[in-house]
């Protein structure tokens, strides 16, 4: 995340800390759904944050932003009476990862409270709140529209139906599958790193040295700067054979075992257990490869290459029982656009060294064998890509783009239900509208009622 993106985080979150502030004052009420004020501090504050966003705001702020403050509360007032609940370890997980955040790029939790004027736990409280409705108001909608199901004829139908200009243009996409290999790494580099995590361990643990300081000048790991700290989470958001040494710690004076992971070789520092949840630090530190090896792999994707030529077997079967991918492994090699989830990929979705590769390939070609950094785990590896598909730039068609056509109905279908929802909801809730912020034109009929 970007510095302006940062600055857009802190200072919407400031002013809604400041607006939180100002409870104990009597405030100027705007309007009122239900038994529930709408203050005219909450409009400031949705305008703030709008404004740090970037976000545009269609029309009159003090007629949108109220009237979007208004729609939120017809959804949680729904939520109550349908006793929607949200996983609160969910809630404090991403609460957490949201201060965690912000104590890597202010500097430290002191700085956080200085720059917030409040104690850390109240903005950890003021994100969590947030969280907590924004989750709650999700579940509702997705009550509401769980039952829609789509049938091919609808969906051509509804493609049918669509204006032209309303069609979707397609930019160029393609289908890429790949096999990769993990160079292999000397037995001495293994040993030289456990080496060296056993002396940071034994350093600590004599109370020679403090861990996080050493996290900083050695881990691998991104946290690394911020003293290896990983910050609060749950057992299924950590790898495993992680989970398993970090949820075992009891000292937080004493450093674990070395423990291998997809990732490298790390040593764990607990922190703090919180009911489910765990807060750790550690040191990360990756085997090297060296050029011969990596050497060493291009050779062996090369040979391959050549019997895939003389048809030997397929890239399919190739993938099957050579690729040390394991996302890949099992789907035949095809890579998946984790944006999307399909099989398809703008160019700029492919890791950058695929992406050169597919560029100037045909359909059904099997690229020479190159060096790419992992982009999972930040290794360097070596793989072949075959095109399997190009699909060229054009306006979506039921055959070529299914999927999308099929995605766009069913979100026009599903917001249909939710403005039908809202327009009765509107109709069978009491709300009254201040004096001076009437005069608005606003989305939804039936907010200024008629006597």
């Amino acid at each position: 995340m970007n510095f302006k993106t940062l600055f857009a985080v802190v200072a919407a979150a400031s002013a809604g800390l400041w607006c939180m502030a100002q409870n104990n004052i009597i405030e100027e009420v705007a309007w009122i759904i239900g038994d529930e004020p709408i203050y005219k501090s909450e409009i400031e504050q949705a305008y703030q944050d709008a404004q740090q966003d970037r976000v545009p705001i269609e029309g009159d702020p003090y007629c949108v932003l109220p009237e979007q403050i208004a729609i939120e509360r017809l959804f949680l007032h729904q939520a109550d009476l349908d006793t929607v609940e949200v996983t609160e370890s969910m809630v404090m997980q991403q609460a957490d990862a949201q201060m965690n955040f912000l104590v890597t790029n202010l500097g430290t939790r002191e700085k956080v409270e200085q720059y917030f004027r409040k104690p850390f736990h109240e903005i950890r409280e003021y994100y969590a709140t947030n969280l907590r409705n924004r989750f709650r108001v999700n579940q509702v909608r997705q009550n509401l529209t769980k039952n829609v199901k789509i049938t091919p004829s609808q969906v051509r139908q509804y493609f049918n139906d669509l204006p032209q200009d309303s069609i979707p243009f397609v930019p160029l996409e393609v289908e890429v599958q790949i096999i990769t290999v993990n160079p292999r790494i000397p037995r001495q580099e293994i040993d030289d790193v456990k080496a060296r995590l056993r002396d940071y361990a034994d350093r600590v643990n004599r109370g020679e040295a403090d861990f996080s300081t050493l996290a900083i000048l050695y881990s691998e790991a991104p946290e690394g700067v911020r003293g290896g700290e990983i910050g609060f989470m749950g057992r299924g958001q950590l790898v495993p054979e992680y989970a398993a040494v970090a949820f075992n710690l009891n000292d937080p004076k004493k450093v674990s075992k070395i423990v291998e992971t997809e990732y490298g070789f790390h040593i764990i520092q607990l922190i703090e257990k919180r009911g489910d949840r765990i807060n750790t630090r550690h040191i990360l530190l990756k085997p090297k490869v060296q050029q011969k090896d990596l050497d060493e792999a291009v050779v062996r994707l090369d040979s391959l290459r050549t019997d895939l030529e003389v048809g030997k077997f397929t890239f399919e079967e190739a993938a099957r029982f050579v690729s040390q991918d394991k996302d890949t492994r099992n789907s035949n090699g095809v890579m998946v656009n984790s944006e999307t989830g399909t099989t398809r990929f703008q160019m700029s979705q492919l890791p950058q060294e695929v992406a050169l590769k597919v560029g100037s390939m045909e359909p059904g070609d099997v690229s020479e064998p190159f060096i790419m950094r992992d982009p999972k785990h930040g290794r360097e590896i070596v793989a072949v890509v075959k095109l399997a598909r190009r699909i060229p730039a054009h306006r979506a068609n039921l055959s070529d783009d299914y999927q999308l056509i099929k995605d766009m109905y069913e979100q026009s279908a599903k917001e249909k239900i939710i403005q039908d929802w809202l327009k009765k909801k509107i109709k069978d809730t009491y709300v009254r509208i201040e004096d001076g912020w009437r005069g608005c034109d606003f989305k939804y009929d039936g907010w200024v009622k008629t006597r």
